[in-house]
């Protein structure tokens, strides 16, 4: 289990206000599909079986937060727009891609992944359809996934395949949402966006590899004292490298999000559904 970090803290102060704040907004009917736990070797575990990741059952999106669904969000929530939001929670290159606060504008596509976007503001949408940003176990549990396994991480072929997505060069297409989803029904795990997670801040690492595995001796490294033993899925260290790297307010061109739900959140909201 990854170290409990100042932003995991704030991370929960930030939900609990925000979801305060939206109560008066019906939930957006995003697509999440059930994603069953599992124990499963996560490229922040050790070598023994004590160390590997335990993930619950819960719910995630199907694809990541599009323009379309962020300008939504911050059309009913203007504190989150790019004119108004606070320095502290965002850069300056916060939705700089976008023509204003409050328009995308014709050079950008709808159904594109949203990207400039904090963690701060991740956090904020999520929490407006009562969800959060998933931790890296989640998100790594099923980026894990091809089209019909749980776990291809031990097949070279789709190890490069996902390494060949990210050496392609970004280009004005690069985040456009139309690709296969994998075993779980999740799409856009790999090549699309890298992705918010809500702990990204305790993915530290030390250098000496037998701290690996405990989270009280979790150290900052970057992906280098873990690639010992994961080498051979790089590209999952490259994710772990620059969430490493970044703080709550980082807005970088490549960086979007998805949320995730608990299994109760989800059970209440379909309950809800019923009901009218």
């Amino acid at each position: 289990m990854l170290k409990r970090s100042f932003f995991q803290r704030i991370n929960a102060q930030l939900v609990a206000g925000v979801s305060f704040l939206l109560l008066s907004f019906s939930v957006q009917s995003a697509d999440y599909v059930a994603i069953q736990g599992n124990t499963f070797f996560s490229v922040l575990s050790g070598s023994e079986l004590k160390d590997s990741a335990k993930v619950s059952d819960f719910y995630m999106r199907s694809t990541p937060v599009t323009n379309a669904e962020f300008l939504a969000f911050v059309q009913k929530n203007p504190k989150w727009q790019r004119d108004k939001i606070p320095t502290i929670f965002a850069e300056s290159s916060y939705l700089q891609a976008w023509a204003n606060a409050e328009d995308i504008g014709s050079g950008l596509q709808k159904e594109r992944a949203v990207t400039n976007v904090s963690w701060f503001a991740a956090q904020a949408f999520c929490a407006s359809e009562h969800a959060r940003l998933p931790s890296w176990y989640e998100w790594e549990l099923v980026a894990a996934a091809d089209e019909h396994r749980a776990d291809a991480r031990s097949d070279p072929q789709w190890r490069a395949r996902i390494l060949s997505w990210y050496s392609a060069p970004s280009d004005a297409t690069s985040n456009q949402i139309n690709s296969v989803p994998n075993y779980y029904g999740v799409a856009h795990m790999h090549g699309v966006i890298w992705e918010w997670v809500s702990d990204f801040n305790a993915l530290l690492l030390s250098a000496d590899s037998r701290n690996q595995g405990d989270p009280d001796k979790l150290k900052f490294c970057g992906a280098g004292a873990i690639s010992l033993q994961n080498k051979e899925n790089y590209a999952i260290l490259m994710r772990v490298a620059l969430l490493s790297s970044l703080t709550g307010a980082s807005t970088t061109a490549n960086l979007g999000f998805r949320c995730a739900r608990d299994v109760n959140a989800e059970m209440q909201i379909q309950k809800n559904k019923s009901k009218k």
